[in-house]
Order: C-alpha cells, then sequence, then structure tokens
C-alpha cells in the first residue's frame, strides 16, 4: 500500500537527497571522483556500449575512465552530477604540452646535451619539471639544482662551459644591488647565462588566483619566508605540505607569473640553440 504523504517514493521528505545540479563535462574541467578521490581535468566525454564515460588526467599525466552517474563529482568541493556537453565539439587540435608547446607523440628522450640548467632549489626543479618537462626531455637539457647561490661560482669553474655545453642559470629574487646580482654578474659570459625572476621565492611565481589566494602575503624582514606565508595564510607550518600544494595548483604556462616564463624560455634557447655564424 502507497503511503498518501510520501507518493511512490517511501522515503520521508527529509531524508530524501536534494538533486545534484548538473554540470557540462567539458575539456579540462577540474572534477573529484566521489568513490575513489581521483582529481583530474576532464579530457574527453564520449558515449560507450555501458553508458556514457568521461577520461581524466590528474597532475602526473595518469588517466581514469568513470561512468557519468547521478552525484558521482565534485566540482569546488560541490556534488554534482557530469552530463555529457549539449553541444558538439570541434576535433580537437594537436595536443599541447604544459609549457603551451606542440606534443610530439611517442617521441623518445633525446640523450643528453653537455649543456646544463642550473635552478636555485628543489622547489624550482619541480616546478620547472612540470611546467617544461616534456619540452626538456625532447631537447635532451638536464635540471639540476643548487643548494645555494653562494655555490654558483664554484660550479661554474668545475663544468667548464664552452660553444658546446653552456650552462644557463636560474635565480630566485634576482634584482639589482642585491648579493645574487653581484654572483650573477661575476660568473656570466659567452656560454653562461644567469636570468632570474624579482620574487623572494619561487613560490611566488606561482599566480596567487590558482593557489586560491587574493595575493601572496608580505612577511617581515628577518622571519622564514615560507613559515611567514604558512601562518599567514592560516595553513599549518609544515612548508613542504605547503609547496605540494602550490606546486599542485599548477597545470601549465598560465598558471606561472610571465617574469618566470620569460626567464626559464630564455635559458632553454640559451643552451639548446648555438649562436649561428655571422
Amino acid at each position: 500500500m502507497r503511503s498518501r504523504q510520501y507518493g511512490p517514493d517511501l522515503t520521508p521528505p527529509w531524508k530524501r537527497q536534494a538533486p545534484a545540479p548538473e554540470v557540462a563535462a567539458e575539456q579540462d574541467l577540474v572534477v573529484e571522483e566521489v568513490a575513489t578521490g581521483f582529481c583530474g581535468a576532464v579530457v574527453r566525454c564520449e558515449k560507450t556500449a555501458q553508458g556514457p564515460t568521461v577520461t581524466l588526467e590528474d597532475r602526473f599525466g595518469k588517466h581514469r575512465v568513470f561512468p557519468l552517474e547521478p552525484r558521482g563529482f565534485l566540482l569546488e568541493g560541490r556534488v554534482v552530477t557530469l552530463v555529457r556537453p549539449s553541444t558538439v565539439q570541434a576535433p580537437a587540435g594537436p595536443r599541447l604540452t604544459a609549457s603551451g608547446s606542440i606534443a610530439v607523440p611517442g617521441a623518445r628522450a633525446r640523450v643528453a646535451r653537455a649543456g646544463r640548467i642550473y635552478v636555485e632549489g628543489r622547489h624550482d626543479a619541480e616546478l620547472v619539471e612540470r611546467v617544461w618537462g616534456d619540452d626538456l626531455r625532447i631537447e635532451g637539457v638536464v635540471v639540476e639544482y643548487l643548494e645555494g647561490v653562494d655555490d654558483l661560482p664554484a660550479i661554474v669553474q668545475s663544468f667548464s662551459p664552452g660553444p658546446d655545453a653552456r650552462l644557463g642559470v636560474l635565480v630566485d629574487h634576482l634584482v639589482p644591488g642585491s648579493k645574487e646580482s653581484r654572483i650573477a654578474a661575476e660568473v656570466t659570459g659567452t656560454d653562461v647565462l644567469v636570468v632570474g625572476h624579482p620574487y623572494v621565492d619561487i613560490w611566488e611565481a606561482v599566480k596567487p588566483a590558482s593557489v586560491g589566494i587574493p595575493a601572496w602575503p608580505t612577511v617581515p624582514r628577518g622571519q622564514d619566508w615560507k613559515t611567514g606565508v604558512c601562518r599567514a595564510l592560516g595553513w599549518p607550518e609544515n612548508t613542504g605540505a605547503a609547496w605540494q600544494r602550490v606546486l599542485a595548483s599548477v597545470r601549465s604556462y598560465k598558471d606561472l607569473e610571465p617574469a618566470l616564463l620569460g626567464s626559464v624560455e630564455r635559458l632553454i634557447d640559451f643552451v639548446t640553440v648555438p649562436d649561428q655564424p655571422n
């Protein structure tokens, strides 16, 4: 016997879940699959014999296919139901790398060049790898990191740069009158290029909007910058975990400030394109 109060659905109204909003599974939409916690950007949405599916790509390039089930995904923390886009998408163009270059499907990493790019710290190296990794492997460029800019003169001397073994260096906080600028001037030469960015730390080269903050906070002098940032933003004072949070927010060059983009591109060109004879 059906309840007149509840109708065909015998679930009391106060226990029923409100229908989740439907969101079109457009390419590059970032969502989290509820059951597994897999987070990634939509690569494609297609119809199969078992029903419609969506393919997600996580920040490591791993692909997972999921059915388009009701209330199956989280979008910015809200439960949603993904649906196939209503309009027919144009054929996809060439796939781009995170740096914006045209990807070369099936290309193998080139044998490492004699030239190198040095960056100032592990975080810098991880960010460069995240955005320019595909390009660097195709070009055969190895990225290494300095323990500190004070070590740069000794590294340059040991490296013995030449026309076929150029050395490019990315330095944090490279501004006129700084210690970094003096060291850069000391080692710069025909086969050594030192470039940098104006930020105190590579974290600041990530656009605040990409991280989900209004701006990078100003940290008083004399205080560890990373720790100060965590305090100001209300994050746990674990700089390693904070960096992973920042790094995870970077999906492509669009998430980085132009000052860093230009510097890294200059270094790649410098170590891969020798000077042409006049």
